[in-house]
């Protein structure tokens, strides 16, 4: 029997990827000296990557990457790189992080910008800035994908970039912008740096201001470097509540701006503005943002959003301005599945809380950044269904399902019905194994916080509820379920589908 999957040009690919990782290890390094701390733990990263990197591209000098071999080696990247994004926590040894578990959680929620955390106290006294950077920029670097990047700047890999790009890419099909798929990575990476640079110096402008107090250079870098992978990690403990109701509208724009599909950014701006309008998908996923922000909003201008009216915050109930843009903040952050908090929604009123679970389901845009099932496969599961129900009833009515003028082919409805089906499936299935673990472990789990746990996790979108709150963390969990956890992490950032055909017997055979 031999096998479909070439190992050697799979792992030489690899090898590349491990190389190229060692080039952002230097803005940790850049920090570190800058501040007068340890530089080590990043330079015995850089050392351990290029090594294995080295050694792997050996394998093969010319590497040609089939079908199969594209789906291995989308799935190893997301692996093997957060396997190297651990080293950092590790040499340094510095809080929870000092535990492997915990720190392959850690670099895992980073990459695939989950956000969810075990660092317990986020401080710099207890984490250097460098070590905090180097958090954030594992956000960044997830957001976009390492692979769109490998795609862009290997441009030898040829027709099999196209693979990859489909492989790694979030959403129903690959939208090419330019003829050649490695110009359109490109173009897709400029616009993502672009965009980063742009918030990063508008957060930095308003610290200047009395607008933002205590918004300095780095916290502005920092949150771009997260803002815009939909990634959610702060150096600062308490989120986005620690900065001005300013800094928390201006990060609300960039978060939609980040869960909303990047090739229908770049069409936008280069000649085509009305196409954002005309996207069927782009209005479904401003409107989900905008109901649950306005219901969010009620709820809390009413009071009936709130359990306890929180200390770490102004009056709320009552206050127009205060209820309205933490409603909408948050709406953005879980749909997006940013994951930051302009306040401890473990304040929030069961009903509040619930319709922050259902927005957990819906996800950005096909082909942003965003996680869980997106929004795009839900128009697509509705459309299908409403056109079940017509031809029910009349056999002989003839309705294809439409994104706006393009016909949805029968494979790629089929194909997001199963996606969506897995999705809850595997949400029902985990929620079951976390709470029964954590029964088993002396962890006090509600239902509740057990789904909201589950759902973040598969989802990409960080803190849930109660105990995994966003001034909370994942901490409390045993070492077994953390590794289940990496897992849900794992297969959510490449969408289920990718990781079950590497799991089929078939994929390995010829």
């Amino acid at each position: 029997m031999t096998s479909r999957v070439d190992l050697r040009a799979t792992g030489a690919v690899l090898g590349r990827v491990l190389r190229y990782l060692a080039v952002p290890l230097a803005v940790p390094v850049a920090v570190a000296l800058y501040y007068g701390e340890s530089t080590v733990p990043f330079l015995a990263a850089a050392a351990v990557t290029l090594t294995a990197g080295t050694l792997l591209s050996r394998l093969d000098e010319t590497p040609e990457l089939e079908t199969a071999d594209g789906f291995l080696f989308v799935g190893l990247t997301w692996l093997v790189v957060p396997l190297v994004g651990t080293v950092p926590y590790l040499v340094a040894g510095n809080g929870t992080v000092a535990a492997f578990p915990n720190a392959l959680f850690e670099s895992m929620s980073g990459f695939t910008t989950t956000g969810a955390t075990v660092l317990g106290d986020i401080s710099f006294e207890t984490h250097s800035r460098a070590m905090l950077m180097w958090r954030q920029l594992t956000q960044w670097l997830g957001g976009m994908g390492i692979v769109v990047l490998v795609v862009a700047i290997l441009p030898e890999l040829g027709a099999g970039g196209a693979t990859l790009v489909e492989s790694e890419s979030p959403g129903l099909e690959l939208d090419k912008l330019t003829p050649r798929i490695a110009e359109t990575a490109r173009a897709l990476w400029l616009l993502y740096v672009a965009l980063t640079v742009v918030l990063a110096a508008l957060l930095y402008v308003l610290g200047t201001t009395e607008l933002a107090p205590g918004m300095g250079a780095y916290d502005a870098v920092a949150h771009a470097l997260t803002t815009m992978p939909t990634g959610g990690f702060s150096p600062e403990g308490r989120s986005i509540e620690a900065f001005s109701p300013a800094v928390q509208w201006v990060i609300t724009l960039f978060m939609l701006v980040a869960g909303t599909n990047f090739a229908l950014l770049w069409r936008a701006q280069t000649g085509d503005p009305d196409r954002l309008l005309r996207n069927t998908e782009f209005r479904v996923y401003v409107g989900a943002v905008l109901g649950v922000g306005a219901v969010a909003a009620a709820l809390l201008y009413a009071g009936s959003g709130l359990a306890t009216e929180p200390e770490n915050v102004p009056r709320i109930v009552g206050n127009l301005e205060p209820a309205l843009r933490h409603g909408l903040f948050q709406a953005a952050a879980i749909v997006t599945t940013t994951g930051y908090a302009s306040m401890d929604f473990n304040t929030w009123s069961a009903p509040a809380q619930y319709l922050l679970l259902l927005a957990m389901f819906f996800g950005g845009s096909g082909g942003s950044a965003a996680g869980s099932v997106k929004i795009v496969r839900w128009v697509v599961v509705v459309k299908a269904a409403a056109r079940e129900l017509v031809t029910t009833g009349r056999p002989d009515t003839v309705r294809p399902v439409r994104l706006g003028d393009e016909v949805v082919e029968e494979e790629t409805i089929r194909g997001v019905q199963v996606f969506t089906l897995l999705f809850l499936l595997g949400f029902g299935v985990s929620t079951f194994l976390l709470f029964v673990d954590a029964l088993g472990t002396g962890v006090s789990l509600s239902v509740l916080e057990a789904a909201s746990a589950t759902v973040a996790i598969l989802g990409n979108v960080g803190p849930g509820f109660g105990l995994v709150g966003p001034m909370n963390g994942y901490t409390s969990f045993s070492g077994v379920a953390k590794l289940f956890m990496v897992f849900l992490m794992w297969i959510g950032r490449l969408e289920i589908i990718t990781v079950l055909v590497l799991l089929t017997p078939s994929f390995w055979r010829t």
